[in-house]
């Protein structure tokens, strides 16, 4: 089954080649906008083309013919600079050929130490579409998908001579705008992707693999603190203000603090005239001829380096290779909550007058200065989106080719001084742990790693002593974390870090005391209950959620009442208290007898994420409590969060029958419930009643209550969620739950759950928007999947129906048949309107 599947989506990427085109749209370029030429610059001559504040100046490190198409790179610890080159992408305007390996890692070196790259070995070749690097126990990982590999150099000749298979699922090769990418190791001591779900680490030679949440497009970055950043294409830059992995120990709840929007505003302003854009025809796209918003941000990297004025220190820089620009954002941070806002007011910090200029990645250097990816191809967009109108423009002004450069850049102020090499290979314990109280987060971050690599005996001493003393709060928390990776922190530096001076430390501190909460050291960890800092109280609310005495669920009660209008520590306080809402509820009741906004919203979301999870028993006791509850608003308040599984209303149509929670006889309370006297009570309570059912319940029919899958059933449930994971997973989640900016929800929608011919269709012949999934207008364009037999699309739609809690019915391959005949003649995508008129 596995490999038809392969088979199968691997020939639906031939289809798409015009699949960017909506039916029916005129592509007329831009009135009054003519696109300047666009030849081929020698790098001297790119170089005249650049514009930077005041006081800075661009270099070249590295052009052709000694790299070629580069997309990502690394520096080692002696300053090697390691590069990809992603020779095979779109070798014409139709896509043919890309899966020849043209693909190769190449080392590249300044042996007469003047700043420019002069030397060149090919570290491996033979990669077909590979997207990601990163140096790692003695060898280099390399993302390509849907493999992940660990080659090393074995013999010393700088070429890899060994490549073993770390994971066979990084990702797919459908689509590679939508595939993994990135492989950073952050300061956590795991190994980040972008586009991906799984992180990564090395221990005693074995790679261990741990689910995380889905993460931005193309590349990914880490700030002092450990926080990652990431984008997509319209999206220019959101962050984890907190780790990810503490909201998903809560699937009920979608807690704050993950996937936050650090930049709201996607206007552009580059400086040169961008026509040639993928829909440079539709309105709004282009302001005067230019750019007017973010349409393909990518490779996202936090400035941590030492030569720049000490303003930009923090600040995140984005590449936007379609505006042939790199943005400069500010950010700020009050409470925790970080904002970006442009350096440059209506401008850009980096702008090309030259249409080739592609940088698709930004990284730190060692030398403290700013390094700039430039592809420097004519055509960036990938053929599954391609539309006519950029097809056209390609071949018109001959952008489709030469196809053989690439540049990397470093950007620096004019008066930098030249920086000291890297020596930190063969670095002495000593020296690893001085590189940690460097001010350049490059050298900080290679010594940790080294470090822990080593599992640096000798350091130990040294680095706990860091921990402690450091005067920059960074430098603690990576000899924190060089600790942890080494396995050789103890609870006494742990819960000694708790009394620093600095918050961040603090907040690390906690972290790292989780482990130690089961041997006494949650008494120290409580006396911060009352801290100053709502960063730490937020990590507090997160770390307690770890500690099962009951003193630490007592402390999360005083963090709610305390922190009830932070919406960021209320969901805090709800992963930590998963399963256990209901209790929260009732042990609330006397303390907020008095309503507020706040407090309201706070009970609906416990009482939501009771509903969410549908477990009869758990509801059962949750309307018990309710009826309990001493206050009327607190009632309807719960019975509100009940009542908010139900997905809304499809726009201008009758909302769909509810799923329903199965509960196994009449719960306790609900007879008061439903006699309850208050206004405000009874309407919540119409609203939620209709969604409890059980088996003799007046009104309920045998249709109400799910039947289990059949043996022939479940075998086709199962074959679905394994094509799921490969075709849809990638965009809409795993959990069905989508990605903001990218792709709808699946969970609790009528496109899913409602009739089968509608889902049928929009997977034979794809989607259009606008179109409204639970109340949000998304504007986005899904392929078909029509490659897939009835049998394959038959599973695939079984999955969605009966998994997430679904209990919509299965689908067998004879109505997809059914479909297929009736729409065969049928060449474009479904619009909204369109599908609402299918009832079968």
């Amino acid at each position: 089954m596995w490999s038809r599947i392969v088979v199968a989506v691997l020939s639906a990427a031939t289809l798409f080649a015009q699949n960017g085109d909506k039916p029916g749209e005129a592509q007329e370029p831009p009135k009054g906008v003519v696109a300047p030429p666009a030849p081929p610059l020698k790098p001297d001559e790119a170089l005249k083309s650049f514009k930077l504040p005041p006081g800075f100046v661009i270099e070249v490190v590295a052009a052709e013919p000694l790299v070629e198409a580069p997309v990502a790179m690394q520096f080692d610890p002696d300053g090697r600079l390691w590069v990809l080159e992603m020779r095979g992408f779109m070798p014409n305007v139709d896509g043919r050929g890309e899966d020849e390996p043209l693909g190769r890692v190449v080392t590249l070196e300044d042996t007469d130490d003047n700043g420019v790259m002069d030397k060149r070995t090919v570290f491996i070749d033979g990669l077909v579409m590979a997207r990601a690097i990163s140096l790692v126990n003695g060898g280099l990982l390399i993302g390509e998908p849907p493999f992940l590999w660990h080659a090393r150099d074995t013999d010393g000749d700088g070429k890899a001579d060994t490549k073993d298979e770390v994971a066979a699922n990084y990702g797919s090769q459908v689509n590679p705008e939508h595939t993994s990418n990135g492989l950073l190791w952050a300061l956590d001591n795991w190994i980040y992707s972008a586009n991906h779900t799984v992180r990564y680490r090395n221990i005693a030679d074995n790679w261990e693999k741990e689910e995380t949440v889905f993460r931005g497009q193309w590349g990914i970055t880490q700030d002092d603190y450990g926080r990652l950043f990431y984008n997509s294409n319209s999206d220019q830059l959101r962050g984890d203000l907190i780790p990810a992995h503490y909201l998903r120990r809560n699937p009920n709840h979608a807690g704050a603090g993950v996937n936050y929007p650090v930049a709201k505003d996607q206007t552009t302003w580059p400086a040169r005239v961008t026509p040639g854009i993928n829909r440079g025809y539709q309105s709004g796209m282009l302001r005067d001829g230019k750019l007017a918003r973010f349409t393909a941000a990518c490779g996202p990297v936090i400035y941590r380096g030492s030569t720049f004025p000490k303003e930009f220190y923090g600040s995140a820089f984005v590449a936007e290779p379609s505006g042939n620009f790199v943005r400069c954002n500010l950010l700020t941070e009050k409470d925790g909550v970080i904002t970006a806002t442009n350096a440059l007011k209506n401008d850009e910090f980096l702008t090309s007058q030259d249409e080739r200029f592609r940088p698709v990645n930004l990284h730190n250097g060692p030398d403290g200065n700013l390094y700039v990816v430039d592809m420097y191809r004519g055509v960036l967009q990938h053929r599954i989106y391609l539309t006519t109108y950029l097809r056209n423009q390609a071949l018109s002004r001959g952008l489709d080719k030469p196809l053989d450069m690439g540049r990397i850049y470093r950007v620096r102020p004019a008066n930098a001084a030249k920086g000291t090499a890297p020596k930190l290979a063969k670095a002495t314990a000593e020296e690893l742990v001085r590189a940690l109280e460097n001010p350049n987060g490059w050298w900080r971050d290679t010594a940790q790693q080294v470090l822990v690599e080593r599992k640096e005996e000798r350091a130990v001493g040294d680095l706990k002593k860091l921990a402690l003393t450091a005067q920059r709060d960074a430098s603690a928390i990576h000899a924190l974390w060089t600790l942890q990776g080494m396995g050789k922190l103890d609870s006494e530096t742990a819960l000694g870090a708790l009394k620093s001076k600095e918050p961040m430390v603090r907040v690390h501190a906690l972290r790292l005391s989780e482990p130690f909460l089961t041997n006494n050291a949650l008494p120290q960890v409580l006396q911060l209950k009352g801290d100053p800092d709502a960063v730490v109280q937020w990590q507090l609310a997160l770390t307690l959620g770890e500690a099962k005495d009951p003193s630490a669920f007592t402390a999360l009660l005083e963090l709610l009442q305390r922190n009830e209008k932070n919406p960021f520590i209320r969901d805090a306080v709800m992963s930590s208290v998963t399963g256990r809402e209901s209790e929260v509820i009732a042990q609330l009741k006397s303390v907020w007898s008095d309503r507020s906004n706040a407090r309201n919203e706070t009970l609906k979301a416990l009482a939501r994420a009771v509903a969410a999870s549908r477990n009869g028993r758990r509801v059962g006791d949750l309307l018990e409590i309710a009826a309990k509850l001493e206050k009327p608003w607190q009632t309807a308040a719960v019975l509100d969060g009940i009542a908010a599984i139900i997905p809304p209303p499809p726009r201008g149509r009758p909302a769909p029958k509810a799923k329903a929670i199965q509960l196994l006889k009449e719960p306790a309370g609900y007879s008061g419930l439903k006699a309850h006297k208050d206004p405000a009570v009874q309407k919540v309570f119409a609203e939620a009643d209709p969604i409890l059912v059980w088996p003799d319940k007046p009104g309920v029919s045998p249709d109400d209550i799910v039947r289990p899958l059949n043996a022939e059933q479940q075998k086709r449930f199962d074959a679905g969620k394994e094509l799921y994971l490969l075709t849809c997973g990638a965009c809409h989640q795993p959990h069905g739950n989508g990605q903001e900016g990218l792709a709808p929800p699946l969970t609790d929608v009528d496109w899913v759950l409602g009739p089968p011919g509608r889902l049928a269709r929009i997977i034979l012949h794809g989607v259009r928007g606008p179109i409204n999934v639970k109340g949000k207008v998304y504007e986005m364009e899904m392929p078909p999947l029509n490659v897939l037999d009835d049998e394959q699309i038959a599973s695939l739609m079984t999955y969605v129906r009966r998994e997430w809690t679904h209990g919509a019915s299965p689908v067998a391959p004879e109505e997809v048949a059914k479909v297929r005949k009736e729409t065969e003649s049928r060449q474009e995508a479904w619009t909204e309107a369109e599908l609402l008129k299918i009832n079968n």
